[in-house]
């Protein structure tokens, strides 16, 4: 089993969702994710340009919710692995990152936080534990995540 990062296949929707979000915003868009389970895009940018993916006061999620009508999330993007996850499960605080191949050659990651942190990691539902899931799995072939 190779550590080779996965080619991102990016579907013309995505890529229009993305066009759409630059050209409102100016951030530089490295991916877009949407996650018709929980009626979400998550866009990844570059980390300096999260703020401004976002805008004053959320101005531009805002307007990409009305437009789309899909809940919008803006994370923070790395080709590093352990940067990502930081991005991906922000403003949790990660204290150790371990990751682990299962005998079947699945990729397990397992991911301490503060205890006080826990909660934010996992989110309302495992929201944001499964938005981790889905960016890792994708740019990093991480098949599980779990929170510790």
């Amino acid at each position: 089993m190779s550590d080779e990062k996965p080619q991102v296949k990016i579907t013309p929707e995505e890529f229009r969702y993305m066009t759409l979000l630059n050209e409102l915003t100016g951030a530089v868009v490295r991916d877009c994710i949407i996650e018709e389970d929980n009626n979400r895009v998550i866009f990844l940018v570059n980390p300096e340009d999260v703020g401004k993916a976002i805008g004053p006061k959320g101005f531009f999620v805002q307007r990409l919710r009305k437009i789309l009508n899909k809940n919008i999330e803006i994370v923070g993007y790395s080709n590093n692995l352990e940067e990502q996850v930081r991005y991906a499960l922000s403003p949790a605080r990660i204290k150790e990152i371990k990751l682990s191949t299962r005998p079947d050659g699945s990729k397990v990651l397992y991911v301490a936080v503060d205890p006080s942190d826990k909660g934010i990691a996992i989110g309302k539902n495992g929201k944001n534990v499964q938005r981790a899931k889905l960016i890792l799995k994708r740019h990093f072939n991480i098949d599980s995540v779990i929170i510790a």
